[in-house]
């Protein structure tokens, strides 16, 4: 699926899902999610909101991720598109489109 970079304001920046990928991707009990991010393993909590319309994923650790590959979402500069790939139940691998 393609995701997208999202700022939260300064220094937070996360991952916009989109619904239709909450559907679809998503089991709606699920609370964690294990994101693969090149050698790098981490648990994210999803907010209830990310059920209700604001399917975002941050974490300060995506946070560190994404800025060092600089894949950060600037204000006025288009998010970057992203893939997140399922890689086992509640997994996901997540990596630059090429």
């Amino acid at each position: 699926m393609v995701v997208k970079t999202h700022s939260k304001g300064r220094g937070v920046t996360g991952l916009l899902v989109g619904v239709a990928n909450v559907r679809r991707y998503f089991p709606r009990h699920v609370e964690v999610i294990e994101l693969h991010l090149d050698h790098l393993q981490i648990q994210c909590g999803l907010d209830p909101d990310f059920w209700r319309g604001q399917p975002e994923i941050h974490d300060p650790r995506l946070c560190a991720w994404l800025e060092s590959k600089n894949f950060h979402s600037q204000p006025g500069r288009t998010p970057v598109p992203l893939a997140l790939i399922p890689a086992g139940k509640n997994t996901f691998k997540l990596q630059p489109i090429s």
